[in-house]
């Protein structure tokens, strides 16, 4: 029998690439017959953390069954349509000589969900495309739901900017209220590139979500029952680096490490809110006085924004004193620590951490709930309203911070609401701390023989089988 081979298709972010590359060690571990190449997309913006993760995952990956092929770095800051757009000739060149070898054959494209273009260059190819979908299968459900409704009801979503209308959504019990859908949504700019999204992952061969049926039964009964409108789904996680995590070998995250290390159990609060997640001084001092009234041992990534309209990534303060209360690093020196970047992943597995102030991005969330550290939210930009809204009235697994905040916006969070957030995600008896340890239980029997997720991985592997040219 030909031995397929499938061509995954990332974009260069943190999450979406690393997601895929564990996603491709998952269907290889499972089947001994696949064979996968990975296409590295890069853009001249990229900085080094994102040429150290390429690094990382390409020194992390023993099999020889996957191969990582860098493709021309492209000049360009976006990492939209326009910039896939111009990776479509490198792909299928780089496509065309891999089909020239005689060991082989061609069964289909994984492609990020922001791929969409580059089902094209598949559909050229003869072989069917899957995307890999790296939010949660609400965000999915929500997506094909306003695609159907736009374009059947000829229903405009932008028209729910600022108001205070509530929504009902077949992947949700509550109504959504519109303050809390995301950006892409509610701007004239980018809600066309939204909708042709969603319409070309109707033309996929299958979805392959990063979500697992214990977490988000009630999205993915829409996505199967008829109610939504969707190739088969496939929801095959928790997909999470956590053998690996995050590299401790610096010497900063030895610090940190060491420092966790003498801490009590569950007693600290972990702050970190993404890469792209920094604060101005005025909100930082806010959370300054909230961590200090609350009196809670504290671990603090703190990071000031990119550039307004830059997609660099948050980078560290160079001045921790003069950008935090006069005195605040000195009389919190015995309970806190305020760092830059943060190894999150060996952060978060650390027995010390008892509460996570998060901003909800999905694979943060995946990666608490594995942990059964229970989250305060804190949303930033992107779908993370979203999720932190499914997090606190949907599920129960976390406690509100703030589910509506927008980091382009000019509101500033209060002390006396982060430091709420902080003292109730830090109740060791609380109803939503056990809720996340049960879930942090089923997260992983779901990976096992005979789970959820366990499962439906197979049916993917074998409608890739069977669907080879």
């Amino acid at each position: 029998m030909k031995k397929p081979e499938l061509v995954f298709v990332p974009i260069p972010g943190a999450g979406h690439l690393t997601s895929a590359v564990e996603a491709a060690k998952l269907l290889l571990d499972r089947d001994a017959r696949l064979s996968i190449s990975i296409l590295i997309l890069r853009r001249s913006s990229d900085g080094k953390v994102v040429s150290d993760l390429i690094d990382s995952l390409t020194a992390t990956t023993t099999t020889r069954r996957i191969q990582f092929i860098n493709l021309p770095v492209e000049d360009t800051e976006s990492m939209g349509l326009n910039f896939i757009e111009k990776y479509k000739p490198h792909i299928r060149e780089a496509v065309s000589k891999l089909a020239s070898r005689s060991d082989f054959t061609l069964a289909g494209f994984v492609l990020d969900m922001f791929c969409m273009p580059v089902m094209d260059v598949a559909n050229e190819f003869g072989v069917p495309s899957y995307v890999f979908f790296t939010s949660g299968a609400a965000f999915l459900s929500f997506m094909l739901h306003i695609q159907a409704l736009h374009d059947e009801q000829d229903m405009d979503p932008t028209q729910f900017k600022n108001s205070d209308d509530e929504l009902a959504l077949p992947c949700f019990i509550n109504p959504l209220p519109a303050r809390i859908l995301p950006s892409v949504v509610l701007e004239k700019e980018w809600i066309s590139p939204f909708l042709g999204m969603a319409r070309r992952f109707k033309e996929a061969k299958g979805i392959v979500v990063n979500t697992f049926m214990e977490l988000e039964s009630s999205a993915l009964n829409s996505l199967s029952d008829g109610t939504i409108r969707s190739p088969p789904v496939y929801p095959v996680g928790p997909i999470l680096n956590v053998k690996g995590g995050d590299s401790v070998k610096s010497d900063g995250s030895k610090i940190i490490m060491e420092w966790l290390d003498n801490q009590p159990p569950s007693s600290v609060v972990f702050l970190c809110f993404g890469s792209m997640g920094g604060f101005r001084e005025d909100q930082a001092k806010e959370i300054a006085f909230a961590l200090e009234g609350s009196g809670q041992r504290f671990l603090w990534s703190l990071r000031q924004p990119s550039p307004t309209g830059k997609m660099t990534g948050s980078t560290d303060y160079q001045n921790l004193e003069r950008s935090l209360p006069e005195g605040f690093l000195d009389r919190t020196a015995g309970i806190g620590m305020v760092i830059g970047w943060a190894p999150q992943v060996a952060v978060l597995a650390h027995p010390a951490i008892g509460g996570f102030v998060s901003h909800c991005g999905w694979n943060s969330t995946l990666e608490s709930i594995w942990y059964g550290v229970p989250i305060a939210t804190w949303p930033m930009y992107a779908e993370q309203q979203f999720n932190a809204f499914q997090l606190v009235k949907e599920l129960g697994l976390a406690v509100e911070i703030t589910v509506d905040y927008r980091k382009d916006s000019d509101v500033i969070v209060k002390a006396a609401d982060i430091e709420r957030g902080i003292r109730c995600v830090m109740e060791h008896d609380s109803e939503i701390r056990m809720k996340v340890k049960d879930m942090s239980e089923k997260s992983r029997k779901v990976l096992m023989d005979g789970g959820s997720s366990f499962s439906s991985l197979n049916r993917w592997i074998e409608d890739i089988v069977d669907n080879m040219p």
